[in-house]
Parts: structure tokens; C-alpha cells; sequence
């Protein structure tokens, strides 16, 4: 059984919407706070947003008012909505439980200009 599997992506233009969606087994989504990361060509992995159990959150400061991350008990889901998108947040896009160095095989996100 996968552990993490995303969803969502695709092609916007700027200034357009996406919503993306990472399933999470339950062992994981019970007990661990929850990132959405994202991935430039040729650049490191970084933390964009996260979640708690309790659903605190906290963004870098290049999404703030853009972004919003949020659980889905029901659905056993950590959701990542995106606004106003723009050519920078082109990446490949992760969701991980925090801490634990597992992931999904990701989502493409690409903003056109």
C-alpha cells in the first residue's frame, strides 16, 4: 500500500488556481504533522507549508495569502490550495509527513506566463 500519494497538478496560467491532494495512509495521517514541498529544475526540495495533527499551520513567506493547506479527516487527505499563481511556483510538488524523509512521487505544477 502506497503511503503517500499526490494529485492536482497540471497547467495554469497565471494568476489562475490549482488544488492539489495528497492521500495519506492511516498510520501516517493520524500521528505526524504534514508538509507540502515543492521542487525548481535544478534547485533543492523546500518546505512551502504545513500542517499539524491539531491543524496549525505555518507557509514560507513567498505563499502567504496564496497558498492554504488543510486536512481532510474524512478523506484522509492534506490538501494544498493554490491562488493567484505565478511563474515562480512552477516545481514539482511533494507531500511528506514531517520528520520522516517518505515520499510520494509527487505532482507537476506549471504556471505560464
Amino acid at each position: 500500500q502506497e503511503q503517500l500519494v499526490e494529485s492536482g497538478g497540471g497547467v495554469v496560467p497565471a494568476g489562475g488556481s490549482l488544488r492539489l491532494s495528497c492521500a495519506v495512509s492511516e498510520s501516517l495521517f493520524n500521528t505526524r504533522a504534514m508538509g507540502w514541498y515543492r521542487q525548481r529544475p535544478g534547485k533543492r526540495r523546500d518546505l512551502v507549508a504545513q500542517i499539524s495533527t491539531g491543524g496549525n499551520t505555518n507557509y514560507v513567506d513567498s505563499v502567504k495569502g496564496r497558498f492554504t493547506i488543510s486536512r481532510d479527516t474524512a478523506k484522509r487527505t492534506v490538501d494544498l490550495q493554490m491562488n493567484s499563481l505565478q511563474f515562480e511556483d512552477t516545481a514539482m510538488y511533494y507531500c511528506s509527513p514531517m520528520g520522516l524523509g517518505i515520499w510520494g512521487q509527487g505532482t507537476q505544477v506549471t504556471v505560464s506566463s
